[in-house]
């Protein structure tokens, strides 16, 4: 007889929390009890900040268009996808336009080529290769098979080659298939500074999701991507505990492990008992203080660091002078991206929309006060925010631990803390975007619930693709 659903409690009601709450109901059943704690607003780091009575994105702004999971995240919510607003792109080395975009494609390929030769091209192989072994994972997920670690699924979906990936530089991996160093140091630098706020030494599989990201098509969700959190949570009624949880403790009963979530909320402490415990929140010193009681052998906190970055929404006059351009009405660029260069203070900045466009909306001349969204790895200061705008209305600033810190020899996080205790943001350390926190959720959700009805075929199994057509 298969066994009842288990009382699950999730901790994190981000999009890793409220995914993986919406993906166990769909395996377990709409019977299953699932509590999620988050002391915060619900949608994590999926927020949004106002300006003059407009909501903008302030981070996780962009989602791929190969993001299957997200794209069925808003047909089953009945969400939108927001207009796109056109804008041209540019990347500044602190001096001048390194890469400039034109309406023109043709044109901008022959940019590309003048500037790079084929190096475009390379990059371009290079990243749908990887890209079309990653999505293998729906077909696998859609067959119910779940990963025990987070090298194994790696293993199953790109051999030894996509865990290679994860211990080597991006830079060492596109010089190896003939991307030249100038367009690492000018194009792949500046992508990788406007997405995670790092280097090109970041590992090749994280790199290799960031650029994918940026040279294919992106949507957002209309009203907010933040929506998506607070929908899937909806549609599971799962129940959310505006709490912190500080820490788990194990316990046995009748021969089965108990996980006791002890939490601090704004009416004080308390604990609750499950028979399974999915946490969401980064287990690191820099972004937890979190406890873990009676485990043998002990869990403890994982190594590594957070990237700090700053997000500053700005109202305001651009300075174009600043980049070359005396006449405001001149500038061109929606978007701005850097290269590593010493002196330069932000990472990239963008003239944004807000999260509800409406048919007559128009982006803002250059001449024109408008909102600018800067990221850069240390607040502005007034000297800096001077340099960027002739003068602005308001400054609104965001500080968060963004991403790992990325370090090609860090040994990636286990997904399975104990028996049905299970860690899913460890799957930022192999790469950090919307779509891999889904998959990991979808990972997690399949995971627990073979393990907890013991179906190890499911799991961790070799072969797969070779399976999978068998199945078919």
């Amino acid at each position: 007889r298969p066994r009842p659903s288990p009382p699950a409690a999730v901790v994190g009601a981000g999009l890793g929390g409220s995914a993986v709450a919406y993906f166990l109901q769909q395996h377990f059943g709409p019977q299953v009890q699932l509590d999620v704690y988050e002391p915060a607003g619900v949608g994590g780091r999926l927020a949004t900040v106002t300006v003059n009575k407009q909501q903008y994105e302030s981070r996780g702004a962009s989602i791929h268009a190969l993001s299957l999971h997200m794209q069925d995240f808003v047909k089953i919510l009945g969400l939108k996808h927001r207009r796109e607003v056109a804008g041209k792109s540019a990347i500044f080395s602190g001096e001048n336009f390194v890469l400039e975009e034109t309406d023109w494609y043709l044109l901008n390929l022959f940019r590309l080529w003048w500037h790079y030769g084929i190096s475009f091209l390379r990059l371009q192989m290079w990243v749908e290769e990887v890209m079309e072994k990653f999505m293998r994972i729906y077909k696998y997920q859609a067959h119910g098979y779940a990963f025990s670690s987070l090298e194994e699924l790696l293993r199953s979906l790109g051999g030894d080659a996509f865990i290679n990936m994860t211990q080597r530089s991006v830079a060492e991996s596109l010089l190896e298939v003939g991307v030249t160093q100038r367009f690492v140091d000018d194009v792949i630098a500046a992508v990788l500074r406007s997405s995670y706020g790092q280097s090109v030494l970041v590992p090749a599989f994280a790199g290799a999701m960031s650029l994918a990201g940026a040279q294919g098509s992106t949507w957002a969700v209309e009203g907010g991507n933040k929506l998506v959190c607070s929908g899937l949570l909806k549609l599971t009624k799962a129940n959310v505990i505006p709490a912190r949880v500080t820490g788990i403790s194990l316990h046995s009963s009748e021969g089965r492990s108990l996980y006791q979530v002890h939490y601090e909320g704004s009416e004080g402490q308390g604990s609750a008992f499950y028979d399974m415990v999915v946490v969401t929140t980064p287990l690191h010193p820099s972004r937890s203080n979190f406890t873990f009681e009676n485990f043998e052998p002990p869990i403890a906190n994982f190594p590594g660091a957070f990237q700090p970055s700053v997000t500053s929404v700005v109202h305001g006059y651009l300075n174009s002078s600043y980049f070359g351009f005396p006449d405001p009405k001149l500038f061109p660029f929606a978007s701005i991206l850097t290269t590593d260069t010493p002196d330069l203070f932000f990472n990239a900045m963008d003239n944004i929309c807000p999260v509800n466009i409406s048919a007559a909306f128009r982006r803002k001349q250059p001449q024109e006060a408008a909102v600018w969204r800067v990221l850069s790895q240390q607040p502005l200061d007034k000297q800096q925010l001077k340099t960027l705008f002739r003068s602005y209305y308001s400054v609104q600033v965001t500080e968060w631990q963004a991403y790992p810190r990325y370090d090609a020899t860090k040994s990636l996080p286990p997904i399975v803390l104990h028996e049905n205790l299970f860690y899913l943001s460890g799957v930022e350390w192999v790469a950090s975007s919307m779509e891999m926190i889904a998959v990991a959720a979808k990972n997690v959700a399949l995971l627990a619930y073979n393990r907890w009805h013991q179906d190890l075929e499911k799991i961790d199994q070799k072969d797969l693709m070779h399976k999978v057509k068998t199945e078919l």
